[in-house]
């Protein structure tokens, strides 16, 4: 099955087995390894990414379902200059990663987060990361990282 859509600012248009995940056909047919499969349950959070602005586990949905969509991935996150978006920068600031596995899921539902839920609070942070797994922090870091991401967001 052919779909079209647009992937980080580029119209993309790929054959698709009707049964391949999101995140499969990201990784292994366009080679944006940069969206992670950890879990393959919508558990862990490494595959989110956004779909249509806002941010979804690319592990639970097929490809042919984003047809027609606008996609995100971490690799399309930066400015055109290579700058880094704000939150993206936030994580680099405020050592919100340690081994980087689940930072690109993280700074995506980070992202989402920002812009369509509260994060007024630490409490409303971790609660809103709670789709989103880190086996190497105490997730403080990260926290302190979306904190400045937004108010760095806020202020673009």
């Amino acid at each position: 099955m052919k779909i079209q859509l647009t992937v980080n600012g580029r119209a993309v248009s790929r054959d698709v087995a009707p049964d391949q995940l999101l995140v499969q056909w990201l990784r292994e047919d366009l080679a944006l390894t940069g969206t992670h499969v950890g879990c393959d349950t919508a558990q862990c959070g490494a595959c989110t990414v956004h779909l249509n602005g806002r941010a979804i586990k690319a592990c639970s949905m097929l490809a042919v379902q984003a047809d027609g969509a606008s996609l995100t991935t971490i690799e399309g996150l930066a400015a055109k200059d290579g700058s880094l978006h704000p939150m993206q920068a936030a994580f680099k600031e405020c050592h919100g990663l340690q081994c980087g596995f689940c930072t690109p899921g993280m700074v995506m539902s980070a992202i989402d987060l920002v812009q369509y839920h509260d994060c007024s609070s630490e409490a409303a942070i971790r609660e809103g990361l709670e789709g989103n797994i880190c086996r190497c922090t105490g997730y403080q870091n990260i926290v302190r990282a979306v904190q400045a991401g937004a108010a760095a967001m806020k202020g673009v």
